[in-house]
């Protein structure tokens, strides 16, 4: 399996949703109240919701008389996320790389890690450079992503989950570029056993600055948690960025080098 097909396929399967998404949705109810009443936007503002997944949050914005669009790569995803559609609601399958509607949205988000999957840094650039392309001038983005120097700390080796008639057998370890997490699906359903590795890349808050910066964006506030709790490096599990637009010369972008000081991708 080729590293590009393991997230096509793991977020395909619904037993990648049983994992991670069919859980109390009041978690992420609590966050999207906190996080709005902290942004304050417009009545009616414009959101974008890249790797929506199926669609909670995005319906949960939607529900606070804001119009939303969600996109996610997984076709499946959206095909359910469908089924909620609105007047104020709407849900396209699209990969992050590849431009998309530009100038259009108030706001922006990326929730739950829904980052640091693709092979290259130049692949990452190219999924940031379409969000940040479809933000208004004024507009502000929101990206949650793990924060790598507590999960480096917590990481647990081996578990073992069942939900229903499934079993998860998880294995973790990392290196000094990724966190790896292989994920054993046993079902009564399935023949022989799911076996997929995720994979994402160890973006630090500098990382995030780096690829914002590059693309005229400025980070304004950084959280630690979802009740918004101050960011530790060491102590806090999430990496809550705000950024929006700054003030950058056309020619500070060509100057740009990478975290180890090369003027290419490092990842590559």
């Amino acid at each position: 399996m080729t590293e590009q097909a393991w997230y096509k396929e793991w977020f395909n399967s619904t037993y990648y949703h049983k994992l991670y998404f069919e859980r109390d949705e009041r978690e992420a109810e609590a966050f999207i109240q906190k996080l709005i009443g902290h942004l304050r936007p417009a009545p009616a503002s414009r959101m974008l919701d890249i790797a929506c997944g199926r669609g909670r949050h995005s319906r949960i914005l939607a529900s606070l008389g804001f119009d939303v669009i969600g996109i996610d790569i997984s076709p499946s995803s959206i095909e359910f996320a469908k089924q909620f559609e609105s007047d104020h609601l709407e849900f396209y399958v699209h990969d992050m790389r590849l431009p998309f509607w530009a100038n259009f949205f108030d706001h922006a988000f990326n929730f739950f890690t829904s980052f640091g999957y693709f092979r290259t840094r130049r692949e990452h650039d190219d999924a940031m450079r379409t969000i940040v392309k479809s933000l208004k001038p004024t507009g502000t983005l929101v990206i949650d992503y793990l924060n790598v120097h507590y999960a480096e700390q917590q990481l647990v080796a081996n578990e073992s989950k069942v939900i229903g008639e499934t079993n998860y057998e998880i294995h973790r370890w990392q290196d000094d570029s990724h966190f790896y997490k292989r994920i054993i699906v046993t079902d009564p359903a399935l023949k022989v056993p799911f076996d997929n590795t995720e994979q994402v890349a160890k973006f630090s808050l500098g990382d995030f600055t780096d690829m914002l910066a590059f693309q005229g964006m400025q980070v304004k506030e950084v959280y630690g948690d979802y009740d918004f709790s101050p960011y530790d490096i060491l102590r806090t599990p999430r990496l809550i960025i705000i950024a929006a637009r700054a003030n950058s010369k056309p020619e500070d972008k060509e100057k740009r080098l990478y975290n180890d000081g090369r003027p290419t991708d490092a990842l590559t």
